[in-house]
């Protein structure tokens, strides 16, 4: 059992995005709102709802926005206050206050392995989580939350996994292993990105690890791959090899907003949980399926 608290999360943040072109192109991808909450900011509430204190951004140039996002906005905030809507001030300051915000700089597009090397200085010698940007999950105990919970009862870094169709299993990194009761897999091998017939099970990775930090020490160790990027599955399967890792298949419902159709059932998904719209999503939903207008 690992006495170590998890204190701290990486969020990688500095893609550019190219999917969601035009849209993205003066605007971070994770500035684009599920509604009227950007992306990155529910990211940052699964951690922070997970008991993490310092969320470390990995950034790249033009993305200042979102560590504006994630700051006291002065005339905004005192425009609502004179004009009575506290309420709406309030949703802006307390944003400031959600956690401690460190922001690092991942100055060559190099990979997912290299944006959270970038991190190492920021979270030190301690645990972490690491949550992506592309991946909402839905669920009443936050993922991350989950994943800690096992860290911390084995010692050892955990993956989340979900179960994908086996001819979906070329789309993510697949971990193979011992299955230790219905949930949990001793981890012995993850293969990025494997045709059907290399895939070691149907358990993928969709975004989100409590990792030991000796993580850093494999990815600077880990080969640059396809055009020349360091990918974390690889540092991963040297940590498991090294440290041990499980993989947890973790209870909610994930979204994938890094794509366009993902991100349309993020947005339906998340309107019809809330009381003030889904009373008028349905009915927009069932005019347009009636075809009428």
């Amino acid at each position: 059992m690992s006495k170590q608290r998890v204190r701290k999360a990486v969020i990688p943040a500095a893609g550019l995005g190219t999917r969601f072109l035009p849209a993205t192109k003066a605007q971070p991808k994770e500035m684009i709102p599920i509604i009227d909450v950007p992306m990155i900011q529910l990211i940052v509430e699964e951690a922070v709802r997970s008991g993490i204190e310092d969320v470390i951004l990995v950034t790249a140039r033009h993305k200042e926005s979102i560590e504006n996002h994630f700051d006291h906005a002065y005339e905004l905030e005192d425009t609502l206050d004179r004009r009575a809507k506290k309420e709406l001030a309030d949703v802006s300051r307390s944003l400031a206050n959600l956690c401690n915000l460190i922001s690092v700089r991942q100055k060559h597009p190099l990979g997912l392995g290299h944006a959270v090397l970038c991190a190492a200085q920021a979270v030190g010698d301690e645990p972490f989580a690491v949550l992506l940007g592309d991946d909402l999950i839905d669920s009443e105990v936050p993922c991350t939350r989950q994943l800690i919970d096992v860290f911390q009862e084995r010692g050892a870094s955990v993956v989340g996994v979900m179960e994908v169709p086996h001819a979906e299993v070329s789309k993510y990194g697949i971990v193979g292993g011992r299955m230790e009761g219905d949930r949990l897999m001793a981890v012995d091998r993850l293969v990025e990105k494997p045709s059907p017939g290399e895939a070691p099970s149907q358990l993928a990775i969709p975004g989100r690890y409590v990792l030991d930090p000796a993580i850093f020490q494999c990815l600077r160790e880990t080969p640059a791959g396809r055009g020349g990027e360091i990918q974390l599955t690889d540092g991963l399967q040297i940590l498991a090899k090294r440290k041990g890792m499980y993989a947890y298949r973790f209870d909610g419902v994930r979204y994938d907003t890094g794509d366009r159709v993902g991100f349309i059932d993020a947005t339906l998904a998340y309107a019809l949980k809330r009381p003030d719209l889904a009373g008028p999503v349905k009915e927009l939903m069932r005019k347009h399926l009636g075809g009428g207008r």
